[in-house]
């Protein structure tokens, strides 16, 4: 019995913080028109403006199956504390239903593009206060998922 060759591998890989901030942008009239969603803060930020700030911090690409299990930081800011943790929560919400979602390249697709589909979304830690050590008088939850990506 022989082996069959492993699968190539993607030429290139998601870019699971664009995907996140879209999935947010969709979600922009339920976390409010005033919300800044993106993966920096915008210019003048001093952290009482609501934005939703995404990183990826981390994970694993699985090669044999394909899978990348990227750990995506979401780091929340409202004018208050109580209003960063409804904020907090709509993110939340917006993102954990996920499964499913499918991203494929435009068509024709170019060299090298690639298919994305959210296989989970799992929360390993709930939105929780943060003190911000840079933006003094902040209001700041953060939040960490993971995402499991299916990429072909």
């Amino acid at each position: 019995m022989t082996t069959p060759p492993p699968s190539p591998l993607p030429t290139s890989f998601p870019d699971v913080e664009e995907i996140v901030v879209k999935l947010l942008q969709e979600a922009q009239s339920k976390l409010g028109a005033d919300v800044h969603i993106g993966q920096s803060p915008p210019a003048g930020f001093n952290g009482t403006q609501p934005a939703v700030l995404v990183s990826r911090r981390g994970g694993a690409w699985l090669e044999d199956l394909h899978v990348d299990q990227p750990l995506i930081e979401l780091e929340v800011y409202g004018p208050t504390k109580a209003a960063a943790h409804i904020l907090a929560n709509k993110a939340r919400g917006a993102l954990l239903p996920l499964r499913g979602r499918t991203f494929a390249p435009a068509q024709p697709a170019p060299p090298g593009s690639i298919t994305t589909v959210v296989t989970d979304v799992v929360e390993l830690d709930g939105p929780r206060w943060q003190p911000d050590f840079i933006h003094a008088g902040a209001n700041r939850y953060e939040s960490v998922l993971r995402f499991v990506l299916r990429v072909y």
